[in-house]
Order: structure tokens, then C-alpha cells, then sequence
């Protein structure tokens, strides 16, 4: 994949610093899983992996992510924060803001956030998100490793039937072909300026994921702890949970679990 990796490099800003902190494979089993490991062994802030193609690509709540060759961009990030757990909850947020101005930057189109990690075009989801975190002995953050696979190039002939009518890549949304290498250095910049302005710049950045996000002011279910709650979506807090008026009234910020959005991935 040396020529995948030297493009990528090409469209990166000279300003961009872990260029020689960028790897490219033609096949993992998952970059989040080869990235811990290489965390667990010292990498460095701002090492990236990119393969062609995941065997076994992971998106949240343990499902599968539909990873094959030549069409989409699998890539994970670790980063070193130093700071407890508890300051990074906006991390998937921050993420998720990040790649709409990569893609805004490389495609040309703004993309919405489905909360908490899917980026969408229109109701169709192109875009996940998956962050994991490791700790240090004294319980402060040691690695965090943020995964995104971006659907690029495929067709809608290209998704298996039983996702065809909510997913989709940034060709389809575009109508026109996509460089993935454009857009993979595209998400590289802007993971490095996230991560710049993680802490001193939350304020702008929540303001900016709560301006693109399509799921609030929408009738909602949450799924979680072995229920189905339905509710309308209200806002995004400052540690990036899900605002929530329930049916009985009640208003809670929910964090975990999964948000179906009435008339989004099939749900009536």
C-alpha cells in the first residue's frame, strides 16, 4: 500500500507534524485492535493506521462494520491525553464535528451527526465512529483510540440488500467519484486540530456538533438495560449526552445505549 500512503501524504498540510507517525495496510483485522496493541508498546500521540480492508471491523455495541477493499477508509488514531476519564466524555462529539469539516473539506458536502458517532447524508448513514480508552495505573487516561470507517466510493448495488436502504458513501452523496486518499488526509487534518483544541476549544466545538446534529428535535427511542423508552430529543449536553423529554414527561440526559430516530435506518 505504499502508493495509497504516499497519496495521502501528498495532500497533507506541511504544517501537519506525525506524518512519519502514518501506516497503511492491505488488510487488518481491525485498526483498533492492532492500535491498542502497538499502544500497549509505547506509540506514539498521533500514530495512525489505515487499511485498505478489516476482516473483522467493530462499530459500537459490538456489531460488525462492513469493511471490504478499494472503497472506503478504515482508520485509527491514538491519542494521549493527560487528564482523567471523566474529561474526555465529549471525545466522541469532538470526533464526530471533526470529520464533518474533513468531509466539508475533501467532498464539499456537510454531512449530519446522528447521535452519538454516525455521520449521514440525508437518512442514510455513510459514516462510524468507535472510541476506546486505556488507563494508567493512578486511573488517568494512558491511550484513547478514536476508529472511523467512512463509506467512500461504493454504489448502492455495492451495500448487501438487507442495508441498502440505510447506508450509503460519499460518492452516492455527491454524485460523483470520491479520492479516498484525499478524504483520508482530510480526517488526519482534522483529527490534529481536535485534537489541539480538545479542552480550550469544547465550547465552540459543541456548538458547532449540536448546529449539524439531526437527531435532536426528533421523536426518539432509546434502547437500554433490556427496555425501549420512546421520547423527543431536546439538545446535546456539555459532556455530549443526549437531552431527552421522555413520553411520562421527565427530562434525562442519556449517555448510553442506542437512539433510534423516527423515519432514520428503517425505524417507524
Amino acid at each position: 500500500m505504499t502508493d495509497m500512503k504516499e497519496r495521502i501524504l501528498s495532500f497533507l498540510s506541511p504544517e501537519y507534524p506525525w506524518k512519519d507517525r502514518l501506516s497503511v495496510f492491505p488488510e487488518l483485522d481491525s485498526t483498533n485492535n492492532r492500535l491498542k496493541a502497538l499502544a500497549s508498546q509505547g506509540a506514539s500521540h498521533g500514530t495512525v493506521l489505515i487499511a485498505d480492508r478489516q476482516t473483522g471491523g467493530r462499530g459500537r455495541m459490538g456489531r460488525s462494520f462492513l469493511s471490504p477493499p478499494g472503497v472506503g477508509i478504515y482508520m485509527s488514531i491514538l491519542l494521549r491525553p493527560e487528564c482523567a476519564p471523566q474529561e474526555l466524555m465529549h471525545l466522541t462529539c469532538a470526533v464526530a464535528a471533526a470529520m464533518c469539516r474533513a468531509v466539508e473539506r475533501s467532498v464539499g458536502l456537510r454531512p449530519g451527526i446522528k447521535w452519538t458517532n454516525d455521520l449521514v447524508w440525508e437518512k442514510q448513514k455513510f459514516a462510524g465512529i468507535l472510541t476506546e480508552m486505556g488507563l494508567n495505573a493512578a486511573g488517568g487516561v494512558d491511550w484513547t483510540i478514536v476508529g472511523i470507517g467512512v463509506n467512500c466510493c461504493q454504489k448502492a448495488e455495492d451495500f448487501p440488500p438487507d442495508i441498502r436502504d440505510r447506508a450509503c458513501s460519499l460518492a452516492m452523496a455527491a454524485g460523483r467519484e470520491i479520492d479516498r486518499c484525499r478524504v483520508a488526509a482530510a480526517m488526519m487534518e482534522s483529527l490534529w486540530e481536535m485534537d489541539a483544541s480538545l479542552f480550550t476549544g469544547k465550547e465552540d466545538m459543541l456548538r458547532f456538533y449540536r448546529e449539524n446534529c439531526v437527531t435532536i428535535g426528533k421523536d426518539i427511542s432509546v434502547v437500554g438495560a433490556g427496555e425501549v423508552r420512546h421520547g423527543r430529543a431536546l439538545d446535546v449536553d456539555d459532556e455530549g449526552a443526549l437531552v431527552v423529554q421522555f413520553s411520562d414527561s421527565h427530562v434525562e440526559a442519556v449517555n448510553a445505549g442506542e437512539v433510534s430516530i423516527r423515519g432514520m435506518y428503517g425505524y417507524v
